[in-house]
């Protein structure tokens, strides 16, 4: 479906690529198609162990891709949607998920990796949900999984301002596994996942099973998808985009509430 999805799989580990260095591995369309469709199709694969997810470059991705967002805010986007095929096979993922994060993890960079079973962080990783600064709400289940796992205090701050947590912190609140020098970041996750697949298949995804409800996500993803829906539509969020696009600070006191 695009070239900016990387697929291999190699001794029972589905590794997925984000390919787009030039644009941060901003997500598009096509994208979340590619990565619903490999993970999809990973249920049914008794080849697949596990999943590791990564970025090329020097940023694990900026998030979704600012321009398709403004095209759907005007309604100038046309054609299915596959974000939220992504979200549901984020949740319903039977496989363990393992993550290698580097540089920036932005909006989706970061909410995905509360679905992730072994995150591991490069030490320049920084990860934002800066989805209120572009007058959005959360999404992939994380308005219920953030505060479950970092605390409500920590979480909303997170969401409603929109700072970077750095590496160790990040660690630290229970959003990583490990931290390692960005040079062995590969190394490690690719080992790790290599011993998960070494591991009975059966026991792991009952294990998940037991400690994730994929019909609780899908309930909050469903509740949350509406309201992102919808915000997106609201004059905060063109103003948001037009400020992205005009390179300047967004001015919402003039916007009355919508």
């Amino acid at each position: 479906m695009t070239e900016h999805i990387k697929i291999e799989k190699n001794d029972g580990i589905l590794t997925l690529t984000m390919a787009r260095p030039d644009k941060k591995n901003a997500l598009t369309n096509a994208m979340y198609g590619a990565l619903a469709d490999a993970m999809e199709a990973a249920e049914t694969d008794p080849t697949v162990r596990v999943l590791l997810i990564r970025g090329e470059g020097d940023m694990f991705t900026a998030g979704n891709d600012v321009g398709e967002f403004a095209a759907i805010a005007t309604g100038a986007f046309k054609g299915e949607r596959h974000v939220g095929r992504f979200l549901q096979a984020l949740a319903k993922a039977s496989r363990p998920l393992v993550a290698a994060v580097q540089g920036r993890a932005v909006g989706i960079g970061t909410t995905m990796l509360l679905h992730c079973d072994l995150v591991v962080l490069a030490e320049n990783a920084l990860l934002s949900t800066p989805f209120v600064n572009l007058a959005l709400v959360p999404e992939a289940a994380s308005s219920l999984l953030m505060p479950l796992r970092i605390g409500y205090a920590r979480a909303y701050e997170m969401f409603a301002l929109g700072e970077p947590v750095d590496a160790k912190s990040a660690h630290a609140w229970g959003l990583a596994n490990r931290v390692v020098p960005l040079d062995k970041l590969d190394a490690e996750a690719k080992a790790l996942a290599a011993r998960l697949a070494k591991q009975p298949a059966g026991a792991v995804s009952t294990t998940k099973r037991l400690m994730r409800n994929p019909e609780v996500l899908m309930a909050q993803i469903k509740v949350e998808s509406e309201q992102f829906a919808a915000r997106l539509k609201t004059m905060e969020a063109r103003e948001a985009f037009q400020a992205f696009a005009e390179r300047r600070p967004p001015d919402f006191l003039k916007l009355a509430a919508s």
